[in-house]
Protein backbone atom coordinates (compact mmCIF):
# COMPACT_ATOMS: atom_id res chain seq x y z
CA UNK A 1 0.00 0.00 0.00
CA UNK A 2 1.25 3.46 -0.91
CA UNK A 3 1.37 5.60 2.20
CA UNK A 4 2.30 9.21 2.74
CA UNK A 5 5.91 8.29 3.49
CA UNK A 6 6.48 6.29 0.29
CA UNK A 7 4.69 8.89 -1.81
CA UNK A 8 6.91 11.53 -0.26
CA UNK A 9 9.95 9.67 -1.53
CA UNK A 10 8.72 10.32 -5.08
CA UNK A 11 7.25 13.81 -4.69
CA UNK A 12 9.61 16.13 -2.86
CA UNK A 13 7.80 19.47 -3.07
CA UNK A 14 4.27 20.74 -3.47
CA UNK A 15 4.52 23.73 -5.91
CA UNK A 16 5.34 21.74 -9.11
CA UNK A 17 2.45 19.32 -8.61
CA UNK A 18 0.00 22.10 -7.73
CA UNK A 19 1.08 24.16 -10.75
CA UNK A 20 0.82 21.20 -13.14
CA UNK A 21 -2.71 20.47 -11.93
CA UNK A 22 -3.83 24.11 -12.17
CA UNK A 23 -2.15 24.55 -15.55
CA UNK A 24 -3.73 21.45 -17.08
CA UNK A 25 -7.16 22.80 -16.09
CA UNK A 26 -6.89 26.55 -16.76
CA UNK A 27 -4.70 26.76 -19.88
CA UNK A 28 -7.39 25.50 -22.31
CA UNK A 29 -9.79 28.10 -20.91
CA UNK A 30 -7.28 30.89 -21.51
CA UNK A 31 -6.36 29.49 -24.93
CA UNK A 32 -10.03 29.53 -25.94
CA UNK A 33 -10.30 33.23 -25.14
CA UNK A 34 -7.10 33.97 -27.06
CA UNK A 35 -8.25 31.75 -29.96
CA UNK A 36 -5.07 29.66 -29.74
CA UNK A 37 -4.61 25.88 -29.53
CA UNK A 38 -4.08 24.90 -25.89
CA UNK A 39 -0.81 23.22 -26.94
CA UNK A 40 0.80 26.64 -27.45
CA UNK A 41 0.08 27.83 -23.91
CA UNK A 42 1.04 24.46 -22.43
CA UNK A 43 4.49 24.70 -24.03
CA UNK A 44 4.90 28.30 -22.83
CA UNK A 45 3.68 27.37 -19.35
CA UNK A 46 6.30 24.63 -19.13
CA UNK A 47 8.95 27.10 -20.26
CA UNK A 48 7.82 29.51 -17.53
CA UNK A 49 7.86 27.09 -14.58
CA UNK A 50 10.97 25.34 -15.89
CA UNK A 51 13.91 27.27 -17.40
CA UNK A 52 12.59 30.76 -16.55
CA UNK A 53 11.40 30.53 -12.92
CA UNK A 54 13.18 27.23 -12.09
CA UNK A 55 10.21 25.97 -10.06
CA UNK A 56 10.80 22.60 -11.73
CA UNK A 57 14.49 21.88 -12.29
CA UNK A 58 15.79 19.11 -14.53
CA UNK A 59 17.16 16.07 -12.70
CA UNK A 60 15.13 16.58 -9.54
CA UNK A 61 12.64 13.93 -8.27
CA UNK A 62 9.75 16.27 -9.14
CA UNK A 63 10.98 16.66 -12.72
CA UNK A 64 11.46 12.91 -13.06
CA UNK A 65 7.93 12.24 -11.78
CA UNK A 66 6.48 14.76 -14.25
CA UNK A 67 8.55 13.17 -17.02
CA UNK A 68 7.00 9.76 -16.31
CA UNK A 69 3.52 11.29 -16.59
CA UNK A 70 4.61 13.06 -19.77
CA UNK A 71 5.93 9.85 -21.35
CA UNK A 72 2.59 8.17 -20.65
CA UNK A 73 0.86 11.21 -22.16
CA UNK A 74 2.93 10.92 -25.34
CA UNK A 75 2.15 7.22 -25.69
CA UNK A 76 -1.58 7.90 -25.21
CA UNK A 77 -1.40 10.74 -27.72
CA UNK A 78 0.14 8.49 -30.37
CA UNK A 79 -2.31 5.68 -29.55
CA UNK A 80 -5.27 8.04 -30.00
CA UNK A 81 -3.67 9.38 -33.20
CA UNK A 82 -4.26 5.90 -34.60
CA UNK A 83 -7.90 6.20 -33.57
CA UNK A 84 -8.21 9.39 -35.64
CA UNK A 85 -7.78 7.54 -38.93
CA UNK A 86 -11.14 7.12 -40.63
CA UNK A 87 -10.56 3.74 -42.29
CA UNK A 88 -14.07 3.60 -43.78
CA UNK A 89 -13.47 6.91 -45.56
CA UNK A 90 -10.03 5.83 -46.72
CA UNK A 91 -11.43 2.58 -48.09
CA UNK A 92 -14.08 4.51 -50.03
CA UNK A 93 -11.50 6.94 -51.41
CA UNK A 94 -9.11 4.17 -52.37
CA UNK A 95 -5.37 4.68 -52.41
CA UNK A 96 -5.63 8.37 -53.35
CA UNK A 97 -4.92 9.89 -49.90
CA UNK A 98 -2.03 7.49 -49.25
CA UNK A 99 -0.51 8.22 -52.67
CA UNK A 100 -0.90 11.94 -51.95
CA UNK A 101 0.81 11.59 -48.58
CA UNK A 102 3.65 9.52 -50.05
CA UNK A 103 4.12 12.00 -52.90
CA UNK A 104 4.27 14.96 -50.52
CA UNK A 105 6.73 13.10 -48.30
CA UNK A 106 8.94 12.51 -51.33
CA UNK A 107 8.79 16.22 -52.20
CA UNK A 108 9.63 17.10 -48.55
CA UNK A 109 12.76 14.94 -48.81
CA UNK A 110 13.82 16.41 -52.15
CA UNK A 111 13.23 20.00 -51.02
CA UNK A 112 15.03 19.31 -47.75
CA UNK A 113 18.08 17.92 -49.53
CA UNK A 114 18.49 21.12 -51.52
CA UNK A 115 17.44 23.39 -48.65
CA UNK A 116 19.83 22.02 -46.04
CA UNK A 117 22.62 22.01 -48.60
CA UNK A 118 22.54 25.81 -48.25
CA UNK A 119 23.71 25.48 -44.62
CA UNK A 120 26.98 23.82 -45.68
CA UNK A 121 26.67 20.80 -43.36
CA UNK A 122 29.90 19.20 -42.17
CA UNK A 123 29.16 15.89 -43.88
CA UNK A 124 26.60 14.09 -46.02
CA UNK A 125 25.60 12.08 -42.93
CA UNK A 126 24.62 15.31 -41.15
CA UNK A 127 22.77 16.51 -44.23
CA UNK A 128 20.85 13.23 -44.58
CA UNK A 129 19.93 13.24 -40.88
CA UNK A 130 18.62 16.83 -41.07
CA UNK A 131 16.57 16.00 -44.16
CA UNK A 132 14.99 12.95 -42.50
CA UNK A 133 14.41 14.79 -39.23
CA UNK A 134 12.81 17.88 -40.77
CA UNK A 135 10.73 15.88 -43.26
CA UNK A 136 8.83 14.32 -40.35
CA UNK A 137 5.45 15.72 -39.34
CA UNK A 138 4.88 15.60 -35.60
CA UNK A 139 1.57 13.82 -35.02
CA UNK A 140 1.81 15.08 -31.45
CA UNK A 141 1.10 18.59 -32.74
CA UNK A 142 -1.01 17.82 -35.82
CA UNK A 143 -3.68 15.71 -34.11
CA UNK A 144 -4.40 18.01 -31.11
CA UNK A 145 -4.48 21.09 -33.37
CA UNK A 146 -6.97 19.48 -35.75
CA UNK A 147 -9.08 18.23 -32.83
CA UNK A 148 -9.17 21.62 -31.15
CA UNK A 149 -10.38 23.28 -34.36
CA UNK A 150 -12.92 20.54 -35.11
CA UNK A 151 -11.27 19.65 -38.43
CA UNK A 152 -9.94 16.15 -37.79
CA UNK A 153 -12.91 14.54 -39.57
CA UNK A 154 -12.97 16.97 -42.52
CA UNK A 155 -11.42 16.31 -45.92
CA UNK A 156 -8.60 18.69 -45.10
CA UNK A 157 -8.12 17.03 -41.71
CA UNK A 158 -7.99 13.49 -43.08
CA UNK A 159 -5.57 14.42 -45.89
CA UNK A 160 -3.38 16.24 -43.37
CA UNK A 161 -3.46 13.30 -40.94
CA UNK A 162 -2.62 10.74 -43.64
CA UNK A 163 0.23 12.91 -44.94
CA UNK A 164 1.51 13.46 -41.39
CA UNK A 165 1.38 9.72 -40.69
CA UNK A 166 3.33 8.88 -43.84
CA UNK A 167 5.88 11.63 -43.17
CA UNK A 168 6.25 10.87 -39.45
CA UNK A 169 6.77 7.16 -39.73
CA UNK A 170 8.54 7.26 -43.07
CA UNK A 171 11.10 9.54 -41.42
CA UNK A 172 11.21 7.54 -38.18
CA UNK A 173 11.77 4.28 -40.06
CA UNK A 174 14.42 5.82 -42.29
CA UNK A 175 16.22 7.32 -39.27
CA UNK A 176 16.30 3.89 -37.57
CA UNK A 177 17.83 2.29 -40.67
CA UNK A 178 20.20 5.21 -41.22
CA UNK A 179 21.38 5.14 -37.60
CA UNK A 180 22.09 1.41 -37.74
CA UNK A 181 24.02 1.76 -41.01
CA UNK A 182 26.09 4.69 -39.72
CA UNK A 183 26.81 3.01 -36.38
CA UNK A 184 27.58 -0.51 -37.53
CA UNK A 185 27.23 -0.71 -41.28
CA UNK A 186 24.12 -2.87 -41.06
CA UNK A 187 23.39 -6.03 -39.12
CA UNK A 188 20.34 -7.72 -37.68
CA UNK A 189 19.00 -4.46 -36.24
CA UNK A 190 17.89 -3.56 -39.77
CA UNK A 191 15.21 -6.22 -39.33
CA UNK A 192 13.68 -4.49 -36.28
CA UNK A 193 11.08 -2.41 -38.13
CA UNK A 194 10.00 -5.24 -40.49
CA UNK A 195 9.71 -7.46 -37.40
CA UNK A 196 7.41 -4.93 -35.74
CA UNK A 197 5.17 -4.75 -38.81
CA UNK A 198 5.15 -8.55 -39.07
CA UNK A 199 4.02 -8.71 -35.43
CA UNK A 200 1.30 -6.17 -36.18
CA UNK A 201 0.10 -8.26 -39.15
CA UNK A 202 -0.06 -11.39 -36.97
CA UNK A 203 -2.00 -9.60 -34.21
CA UNK A 204 -4.33 -8.09 -36.82
CA UNK A 205 -5.07 -11.55 -38.25
CA UNK A 206 -5.78 -13.01 -34.81
CA UNK A 207 -7.97 -10.09 -33.70
CA UNK A 208 -10.05 -10.07 -36.88
CA UNK A 209 -10.56 -13.81 -36.79
CA UNK A 210 -11.50 -13.78 -33.12
CA UNK A 211 -13.87 -10.83 -33.54
CA UNK A 212 -15.50 -12.58 -36.51
CA UNK A 213 -16.09 -15.90 -34.75
CA UNK A 214 -16.93 -14.58 -31.28
CA UNK A 215 -18.58 -11.16 -31.75
CA UNK A 216 -20.60 -11.48 -28.54
CA UNK A 217 -17.37 -11.73 -26.53
CA UNK A 218 -16.27 -8.30 -27.74
CA UNK A 219 -19.56 -6.49 -27.12
CA UNK A 220 -18.58 -5.84 -23.52
CA UNK A 221 -15.57 -3.81 -24.69
CA UNK A 222 -17.92 -1.12 -25.93
CA UNK A 223 -20.57 -1.22 -23.20
CA UNK A 224 -20.85 2.21 -21.59
CA UNK A 225 -22.00 0.78 -18.25
CA UNK A 226 -19.33 -1.91 -17.79
CA UNK A 227 -18.14 -1.56 -14.15
CA UNK A 228 -14.75 -3.10 -15.00
CA UNK A 229 -14.17 -0.85 -18.06
CA UNK A 230 -12.89 -3.77 -20.13
CA UNK A 231 -12.77 -1.57 -23.22
CA UNK A 232 -10.28 0.75 -21.54
CA UNK A 233 -8.31 -2.23 -20.23
CA UNK A 234 -8.18 -3.91 -23.64
CA UNK A 235 -7.05 -0.68 -25.34
CA UNK A 236 -4.30 0.00 -22.83
CA UNK A 237 -3.23 -3.65 -22.88
CA UNK A 238 -2.74 -3.49 -26.65
CA UNK A 239 -0.92 -0.17 -26.26
CA UNK A 240 1.56 -1.47 -23.69
CA UNK A 241 2.10 -4.77 -25.52
CA UNK A 242 3.07 -2.95 -28.73
CA UNK A 243 5.19 -0.44 -26.84
CA UNK A 244 6.97 -3.34 -25.11
CA UNK A 245 7.55 -5.12 -28.41
CA UNK A 246 8.92 -1.90 -29.92
CA UNK A 247 11.34 -1.45 -27.03
CA UNK A 248 12.45 -5.08 -27.30
CA UNK A 249 13.18 -4.59 -31.00
CA UNK A 250 14.96 -1.29 -30.45
CA UNK A 251 12.28 0.71 -32.30
CA UNK A 252 10.80 4.01 -31.11
CA UNK A 253 8.03 3.33 -28.59
CA UNK A 254 5.77 5.93 -30.19
CA UNK A 255 5.71 3.89 -33.40
CA UNK A 256 4.37 0.90 -31.46
CA UNK A 257 1.82 3.09 -29.67
CA UNK A 258 0.51 4.50 -32.94
CA UNK A 259 0.32 1.09 -34.61
CA UNK A 260 -1.64 -0.25 -31.62
CA UNK A 261 -4.23 2.54 -31.94
CA UNK A 262 -4.50 2.17 -35.71
CA UNK A 263 -4.88 -1.60 -35.37
CA UNK A 264 -7.66 -1.25 -32.80
CA UNK A 265 -9.48 1.32 -34.95
CA UNK A 266 -9.14 -0.85 -38.05
CA UNK A 267 -10.58 -3.98 -36.43
CA UNK A 268 -13.37 -2.27 -34.46
CA UNK A 269 -14.99 0.46 -36.54
CA UNK A 270 -17.67 1.71 -34.10
CA UNK A 271 -15.39 2.93 -31.33
CA UNK A 272 -16.65 6.51 -30.90
CA UNK A 273 -17.86 6.01 -27.32
CA UNK A 274 -14.72 4.13 -26.27
CA UNK A 275 -12.57 6.81 -27.92
CA UNK A 276 -14.47 9.47 -25.98
CA UNK A 277 -13.71 7.72 -22.68
CA UNK A 278 -10.05 7.24 -23.56
CA UNK A 279 -9.75 10.85 -24.73
CA UNK A 280 -11.30 12.06 -21.48
CA UNK A 281 -8.42 11.20 -19.19
CA UNK A 282 -5.76 11.40 -21.94
CA UNK A 283 -6.48 14.87 -23.30
CA UNK A 284 -7.82 15.94 -19.94
CA UNK A 285 -4.53 15.46 -18.11
CA UNK A 286 -1.75 13.19 -19.39
CA UNK A 287 -1.33 14.77 -22.83
CA UNK A 288 -1.25 18.37 -21.47
CA UNK A 289 1.45 17.24 -19.01
CA UNK A 290 3.48 15.97 -21.97
CA UNK A 291 3.43 19.39 -23.66
CA UNK A 292 4.14 21.19 -20.38
CA UNK A 293 7.12 18.89 -19.87
CA UNK A 294 8.46 19.78 -23.33
CA UNK A 295 8.56 23.40 -22.19
CA UNK A 296 10.19 22.41 -18.89
CA UNK A 297 12.99 20.63 -20.75
CA UNK A 298 13.67 23.43 -23.24
CA UNK A 299 17.42 24.33 -23.19
CA UNK A 300 16.87 28.06 -22.74
CA UNK A 301 20.44 28.75 -21.60
CA UNK A 302 21.82 27.60 -24.95
CA UNK A 303 20.14 30.50 -26.74
CA UNK A 304 22.86 32.77 -25.38
CA UNK A 305 25.64 30.90 -27.14
CA UNK A 306 27.12 32.62 -30.23
CA UNK A 307 25.49 31.63 -33.50
CA UNK A 308 22.83 29.39 -31.94
CA UNK A 309 19.88 31.68 -32.70
CA UNK A 310 21.02 32.34 -36.26
CA UNK A 311 21.45 28.62 -36.88
CA UNK A 312 18.09 27.87 -35.26
CA UNK A 313 16.21 30.43 -37.36
CA UNK A 314 17.86 29.09 -40.51
CA UNK A 315 16.80 25.54 -39.63
CA UNK A 316 13.26 26.67 -38.81
CA UNK A 317 13.00 28.70 -42.02
CA UNK A 318 14.06 25.78 -44.18
CA UNK A 319 11.87 23.34 -42.24
CA UNK A 320 8.82 25.56 -42.79
CA UNK A 321 9.58 26.18 -46.46
CA UNK A 322 9.99 22.49 -47.35
CA UNK A 323 6.53 21.79 -45.90
CA UNK A 324 4.48 24.85 -46.85
CA UNK A 325 5.47 25.10 -50.51
CA UNK A 326 4.92 21.39 -51.37
CA UNK A 327 1.62 21.46 -49.45
CA UNK A 328 0.20 23.59 -52.25
CA UNK A 329 -0.03 20.33 -54.21
CA UNK A 330 -3.06 19.55 -52.03
CA UNK A 331 -4.97 21.96 -54.29
CA UNK A 332 -4.94 19.09 -56.80
CA UNK A 333 -6.84 17.01 -54.21
CA UNK A 334 -9.66 19.54 -53.95
CA UNK A 335 -8.47 21.76 -51.10
CA UNK A 336 -8.42 25.53 -51.41
CA UNK A 337 -5.12 27.42 -51.44
CA UNK A 338 -5.81 28.62 -47.89
CA UNK A 339 -6.54 25.08 -46.66
CA UNK A 340 -3.43 23.74 -48.40
CA UNK A 341 -1.22 26.40 -46.85
CA UNK A 342 -2.82 25.74 -43.46
CA UNK A 343 -2.01 22.06 -43.73
CA UNK A 344 1.56 22.88 -44.74
CA UNK A 345 2.07 25.22 -41.79
CA UNK A 346 0.60 22.66 -39.37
Amino acid sequence: MIDALSLGSVLKSAPPIILIGIGAFTLPLIAGRLKLPAVVLELLFGLLIGPILLIVEAGTPDAEFIEVLAELGLLLLMFLAGFEIDFERLEKQGTGPIVTGATLFGVFLLAGWFGFGLLNPESNDERIFLVLLMSAASLGIVIPALRSTGRSGSRQGQLTIVTAIVAEFGSATAIVFFGVIVASGGGLRLLSVPALFATMAAVLFIMRRTAWWFPERFERLFAHDDPDELGIRASLALLFVFVGISLALGVEAILGAFLAGALFAYVFRNIEELETRLSGFSYGFFIPVFFINVGIGFPLEQLGEPGVLARAFALIGIAVAIKVVPALLLVLRGLSVTESLGSGVL
